[in-house]
């Protein structure tokens, strides 16, 4: 009797999951990410405060006042300063380094947060693909070609909820799974 209850707890929860699965769109259902058109990085530099975003493992320990400060390079790159505020009122900074991939108004940009002597591996790059902008540059979404993380990003701490949502509707047209999104605290 009790192998008979289990087989059928584990049937069940097969036929659970197989459902789940049918009702999700599998990521090779997606159409590709797709990118703004252009991107002009010398508007795009400054601080942007982290709206909303993916949970990852890098950003765990990050509670509040979430931002991003980018500075243009001589050479072309960007200089990337991000920082948080943890749970125990202390701050976080990760110094990083972006670089474009493709022409000068290339949307797709590479960014590592390892020492600059682990450059030359592939693995230490990682995507930051800007695949939403409005035209006055003040809000923005970040993300990468699986669709594994997302970042919306503001020029300030708050965003109405009307443009929020606006670009909430583009996210989920775009096969984001908006319902991911963690709010970010910000003073």
């Amino acid at each position: 009797m009790l192998q008979f209850r289990w087989l059928a707890l584990c049937l069940s929860c097969v036929a659970l999951h197989a459902a789940a699965q049918l009702q999700a769109p599998s990521p090779a259902a997606l159409p590709p990410v797709t990118t703004i058109a252009a991107l002009d990085v010398p508007r795009y530099m400054g601080t942007w405060y982290e709206i909303a975003k993916f949970p990852n493992r890098f950003q765990r320990k990050c509670l509040a006042n979430t931002r991003a400060h980018y500075l243009a390079q001589t050479d072309g790159s960007v200089q990337v300063l991000n920082s948080c505020t943890t749970a125990d009122g202390n701050t976080i900074d990760a110094l990083g380094l972006a670089k474009q991939v493709g022409p000068a108004t290339s949307p797709k940009l590479q960014v590592r947060f390892a020492p600059a002597w682990l450059s030359w591996l592939p693995q230490v790059w990682g995507d930051y693909w800007v695949i939403d902008l409005d035209a006055e540059y003040q809000l923005a979404a970040v993300s990468d070609a699986k669709r594994e993380y997302l970042w919306v990003l503001s020029r300030t701490p708050r965003v109405p909820a009307k443009t929020y949502d606006g670009l909430i509707e583009r996210l989920k047209a775009q096969g984001f799974d908006v319902q991911q999104l963690e709010l970010t605290q910000q003073p």
